[in-house]
């Protein structure tokens, strides 16, 4: 092959290698589309941020509310339970059961109502007596009620059978009680209330020998559940 030769260039006809795209136009009408359809995402972009700042401001709202008012169900403890008789035999003939127990409200900023509150002792699970306790009150913020009653006569239902057992648990060094106290609250923030809850303390309370709170129970914090 001979230096000053070239490679033949095939040209198809009908071509022509210098010419450029055709442009095409759009219509006007695909131009008013474009903006109805963008002017529809920005409105829905807009509603939607609007409706999520709206939810966290409220929920910020709720949050702080609960951290500032820390709402705490009230707190029960027992400090004195006796049974005077139990070191005589025959002691069920005048058997009383006293107890002396403290119901605190330890919320900063809400205030209980209780509309009613009554007392029972249990031993094994079997109810040996129970009483009204107190009349309806209110109940501010950081404020401790005593709840003190004696169960003796109509209100305690202790029979023979009943003593003995008490006895029997006694020889072993230890009888446990349970005292249950029962009430109606209402919680009360401002001029806002809430709606009624049937509220249960259960105070277990052990006595020695002499019918004396055993140390062990002496002061101690009570459960609190709703039903």
């Amino acid at each position: 092959m001979r230096g000053n030769d070239h490679i033949p260039i095939r040209h198809v006809p009908g071509q022509n290698p210098n010419q450029k795209p055709i442009r095409r136009h759009h219509t006007a009408r695909y131009y008013v589309q474009r903006v109805q359809d963008s002017l529809t995402t920005r409105v829905s972009k807009i509603i939607c941020g609007t409706f999520l700042s709206l939810l966290f401001i409220l929920g910020l709202i709720t949050f702080i509310l609960w951290i500032s008012l820390r709402p705490h169900r009230p707190r029960f403890h027992i400090h004195e339970f006796s049974i005077p008789g139990l070191a005589q035999s025959s002691g069920f003939q005048n058997a009383e059961v006293n107890f002396n127990a403290t119901a605190r409200n330890a919320n900063q900023n809400i205030g209980i109502y209780y509309e009613s509150m009554d007392g029972a002792v249990y031993y094994r699970d079997q109810k040996i007596g129970s009483t009204p306790l107190l009349d309806p009150f209110y109940q501010q913020p950081k404020h401790t009620t005593i709840v003190n009653a004696v169960l003796s006569g109509a209100t305690l239902t202790v029979n023979s059978q009943r003593w003995t057992e008490f006895q029997n648990d006694r020889v072993h060094g230890s009888v446990v009680f349970r005292l249950e106290l029962t009430s109606v609250i209402r919680f009360k923030i401002s001029s806002w209330q809430s709606k009624r809850h049937r509220m249960h303390a259960n105070c277990d309370a052990g006595v020695g020998p002499d019918g004396s709170i055993l140390p062990l129970y002496k002061d101690k914090r009570c459960p609190v559940y709703f039903s």
